[in-house]
């Protein structure tokens, strides 16, 4: 990947070019959206007490969604100089309605998205670093994880201050596995173990070749990238760790990738082609009897009535990593220093000890910063996610890699599809795909 600042601010400059072209032809429907709920962003809005008006755009679109917005209601009732206003939608429309809305002046004032996409937007130079916010000792930035912190870097600049921070976890419903004959308090541990028990748990009641129960539910499109976090398993991946070279095609990450497609072509152990609420809705309807999901899922999976246990995912033959989820927020590059100076007073209290201990305590989330655990009372959750041996685990997915995100959507996501519907050997899709991938970081 280039790190050098020449082609990096060309490439923004490009960028900035496609926005002003783009920006008159989207500014009516972005307008339109306001209208109708998007909020009016802008950066420089007050309301009619003279409030400065933030619009803040995340894709909390799941059961935490309350928690969130029960922090943004403390906060707007602990002052009287600035709101916050929610506008929450899909993940993926959030993604794509960012490039054109943040060249107007109806965009957010504050954007959360994952980690993991933030060096992309912040190379066409969408976002402004952060790193003040960090320097300034009142906003005590030191109580917080520091995998949180550094999952927003890129090119030695911090773009993010962290919503939240937690290890996938593995649910299981233990109705399911007693009735296949299986231990329920007794999990699979390693793929194999897994893999030994997909027989059971994948059940083709009148031998139709379409299973009415499936052992897992695994997405493979529109979801936090649990099939990608899968490779480090055998020792393999998407990408170098410096994030210069691609890996997609090593002998390690084909290895599991052909365990993986065989286990889901095969032996019928996940349907092709679910997405993240596909998978969601199988385990929550009882239709598959493990799913790896974050913690946003605890209180659907309860309202549900479930009867499910969590424990760390399977182990890999060669290592036991757990994909982390790290969202983040930052500030569009055209704001204002009043709304930045707004906005930087909303990421404190968000990560203050009051702003966590709501946080953690309605969401399930483990709370960003470790001080206030013990003052997380209400839920049973975040210490479940917050665990040690959970922690010790967990790695984000090709941190501060600017490509990440078109890696996942325009080569890793496709040649999986191909793989699981049968269009090739694994081995000849993804070793073109790892050339692709090389091109990607080369750029």
């Amino acid at each position: 990947m280039t790190t050098q600042h020449g082609p990096r601010v060309a490439r923004r400059g490009r960028a900035r070019i496609l926005l002003e072209t783009t920006a008159g032809l989207v500014l009516v429907g972005l307008t339109i959206a306001g209208c109708a709920g998007q909020g009016a962003g802008g950066g420089d809005d007050t309301n009619a007490d003279g409030k400065i008006v933030l619009d803040f755009w995340n894709g909390f679109t799941g059961p935490d969604g309350p928690a969130l917005q029960q922090v943004v209601d403390d906060f707007n009732a602990s002052q009287d100089e600035i709101e916050v206003k929610t506008n929450i939608m899909p993940w993926d429309t959030l993604y794509q309605k960012v490039l054109t809305s943040v060249a107007s002046d109806g965009g957010p004032d504050i954007i959360a998205m994952s980690a993991s996409r933030i060096p992309q937007f912040a190379d066409e130079g969408l976002f402004m670093p952060v790193d003040d916010y960090y320097e300034n000792a009142d906003n005590d930035s030191a109580a917080l994880a520091e995998a949180a912190v550094e999952a927003s870097i890129y090119d030695g600049q911090n773009y993010g201050v962290p919503v939240n921070y937690a290890p996938m976890m593995m649910y299981y419903n233990k109705d399911l596995f007693t009735a296949a004959g299986l231990d329920p308090e007794a999990p699979p541990a390693t793929w194999d173990e897994f893999a030994a028990m997909v027989p059971q748990l994948s059940k083709d009641e009148n031998g139709d070749g379409k299973p009415e129960q499936y052992a897992i539910a695994l997405a493979d499109h529109e979801t936090v990238p649990i099939f990608p976090s899968l490779l480090w398993g055998t020792g393999g991946g998407i990408v170098s760790e410096d994030g210069s070279t691609s890996t997609l095609g090593d002998p390690e990450t084909i290895e599991a990738l052909e365990f993986w497609v065989s286990l889901v072509t095969e032996q019928q152990a996940s349907p092709i082609g679910l997405s993240g609420a596909d998978a969601d809705k199988l385990f929550q309807t009882g239709k598959a009897a493990i799913e790896i999901v974050g913690p946003w899922m605890t209180t659907g999976f309860d309202e549900a009535g479930l009867n499910y246990g969590l424990a760390k995912p399977f182990a890999g033959p060669s290592d036991d990593a757990v994909l982390a989820d790290v969202v983040s927020m930052g500030v569009p590059s055209n704001a204002s220093e009043d709304v930045k100076s707004a906005a930087y007073e909303f990421f404190a209290f968000w990560n203050s000890p009051e702003g966590q201990v709501t946080w953690a305590n309605g969401s399930g989330f483990p709370p960003t910063r470790a001080d206030v655990a013990d003052q997380v009372t209400e839920s049973p959750y975040p210490a479940i996610f917050g665990a040690p041996e959970v922690a010790d685990s967990a790695r984000v997915l090709m941190p501060g890699i600017a490509a990440g995100g078109p890696i996942l959507e325009t080569v890793f996501t496709p040649a999986l599809q191909r793989a699981l519907n049968g269009e090739g050997t694994v081995a000849d899709i993804f070793s073109e795909a790892s050339a692709q991938v090389q091109a990607e970081l080369d750029k």
